[in-house]
């Protein structure tokens, strides 16, 4: 082989592996920014997408506990295994366990038990469940992924064998409520709510980048308990030096350093609040129970702006200038729209988990909000409306500008057939991806909306959360209109609690509460 060609051959070796990298699914939400998108997908479009059926489902062993059983499932490509370069899927366990599938046959590859050598001091249940929560997240470069144990100890596992790289290390306090870990310079970040464990609500950051000299800084929101951030993804990422997080209910004097019920930006890896949004009537969500942090903020560019999506039990989604998140007063959005929850409910009702958002061929900007309960009365008119809408739907919103003011607003598109109550959606190639997680959503005894502060009625067991639920259902949506393009029907045999989605080379990955991992892919496709 002449030089020239030896080149060549180089460069379309490296090319392939860089094409095959680029379809990972790595970490909850596709990417830092919790888009949603799978901006390399190929295979599945809104042509095909009717054709998808359930490839395969496989049990793994870990036992559900207090509601929750498996993680959002991430996705590497050319891994290189004891049996071969393989495509794998990971999901972790509620009970501490690792698992590694291949992604053409749905045959375990790996997976590893994680110990603890400390016991939790309360008994579990849903609001404090003792049990790993948080969605790993990968490192292609390290070729690791890292997983927080519900000892608060985080672990780099290799990706083929699952032998331990890193750690493990003390990230969190044990058996605090954390959740979906991120990736960002060589730090790896996670968020806490709920008090779970003694841990202080915020943003906890530990510096991977040399294993013999981990390190942890940390951002608390509040003195004491409070601003839990419990968005499904976690914290999020702009694209430089920033970090975004929603926070919950609790005390706002920024002054002080207290900001419940806010949307924050912190500086990387300093973890210095720089700039923050608190919506003007945050005393009546604190009131209320109505937590701002129950979303993570998606994170997207349009045109010379950067933007971020926000929005929590209350049904109020904010859009905000992600580099000047509420102007001077810091209480000024771009916009604000009422979407659900008139009853002003802290349990079933409003927007849970995070968004998605999505750059069609044309050049325009797509974002897409799951929403618990009926619409508001004082919701945008939508022009495609295929609801009714008792349950939930996804609603969908296109980037525009104000006529007068020239700046970023949403413009609504469409709201979809009724879902039960939805997951975050992701996107690939024209088409929205959803699931229908058929939960029972009810929490306590007595009145949905807080009579009073701190007064809920009596609180749902685990058991009596668990009762009454449906099947999931994923669907597939046209991006553009919101019409059913494919329904998983009965394939899935349970019902899940705060879990995602993951797309990639031409599959769907999806758990459910009795630990099984689904794979959903175009009939006849081979992997």
């Amino acid at each position: 082989m002449s030089n020239r060609c030896a080149v060549f051959a180089a460069i379309a070796t490296l090319v392939c592996a860089i094409s095959l990298l680029s379809a990972d699914w790595p970490t909850f939400g596709h990417d830092p920014q919790r888009t949603g998108w799978a901006r390399d997908e190929d295979v599945l479009n809104a042509k095909d997408v009717s054709n998808l059926q359930l490839k395969w489902k496989v049990h793994l062993k870990n036992k559900p506990l207090s509601m929750t059983a498996l993680t959002a499932p991430l996705v590497a490509s050319d891994v290189t295994t004891v049996q071969g370069v393989k495509t794998l899927v990971y999901v972790v366990g509620s009970s501490d366990g690792v698992f590694a599938v291949d992604a053409a046959t749905g045959q375990l590859v790996w997976n590893i038990t994680l110990k603890s050598s400390v016991l939790p001091k309360n008994p579990g249940m849903w609001l404090c469940p003792n049990n790993l929560n948080a969605t790993p997240t990968i490192d292609r470069r390290a070729g690791l992924i890292f997983v927080l144990a519900s000892d608060g100890r985080l672990y780099g596992l290799d990706l083929g064998t699952g032998a331990v790289k890193f750690g493990p290390t003390q990230f969190v306090p044990p058996y605090s409520k954390d959740w979906s870990l991120n990736l960002i310079h060589g730090f790896v970040y996670t968020t806490i709510s709920q008090g779970c464990g003694g841990a202080q609500s915020g943003i906890y950051e530990m510096d991977v980048r040399n294993p013999l000299r981990p390190s942890v800084r940390d951002l608390y929101v509040a003195k004491k308990y409070g601003g839990g951030i419990w968005g499904r993804g976690g914290a999020t990422a702009g694209d430089g030096n920033l970090i975004y997080a929603a926070t919950g209910d609790g005390p706002t004097d920024p002054a002080h350093g207290e900001y419940g019920s806010s949307v924050i930006a912190a500086k990387l890896p300093s973890l210095k609040v720089v700039d923050y949004y608190s919506p003007n009537d945050y005393l009546l969500l604190t009131r209320d129970d109505l937590d701002l942090g129950a979303s993570s903020p998606a994170w997207f560019a349009h045109g010379n702006y950067h933007l971020l999506a926000a929005g929590g039990k209350g049904g109020t989604l904010y859009f905000l200038n992600a580099d000047r998140l509420g102007s001077a007063d810091h209480e000024t959005p771009l916009q604000v729209l009422r979407l659900s929850n008139d009853e002003r409910a802290f349990e079933m009702y409003g927007i849970w988990g995070g968004f998605a958002t999505w750059r069609d061929a044309q050049g325009g900007t797509w974002l897409y909000v799951p929403v618990w309960g009926p619409m508001s009365k004082e919701a945008p008119k939508f022009p495609i409306n295929l609801g009714p809408d008792l349950n939930g739907c996804i609603m969908a919103f296109k980037v525009g500008f104000d006529a007068h003011t020239r700046k970023p607003q949403l413009e609504p598109e469409w709201v979809s057939r009724d879902f039960n109550r939805p997951e975050p959606p992701v996107i690939a190639d024209g088409v929205v991806f959803a699931l229908s997680t058929g939960e029972n959503t009810v929490q306590a005894q007595g009145p949905a909306v807080v009579p009073k502060p701190g007064h809920y009625g009596r609180i749902f067991s685990d058991k009596e959360r668990e009762a009454h639920t449906r099947r999931a259902i994923l669907y597939a949506l046209d991006a553009r209109t919101g019409k059913v393009l494919y329904s998983s029907g009965d394939a899935m045999t349970s019902w899940v609690h705060f879990s995602g989605l993951a797309v990639a080379n031409g599959q769907v990955y999806a758990v459910d509460h009795d630990s099984n991992l689904y794979c959903f892919g175009l009939k006849g496709d081979q992997q």
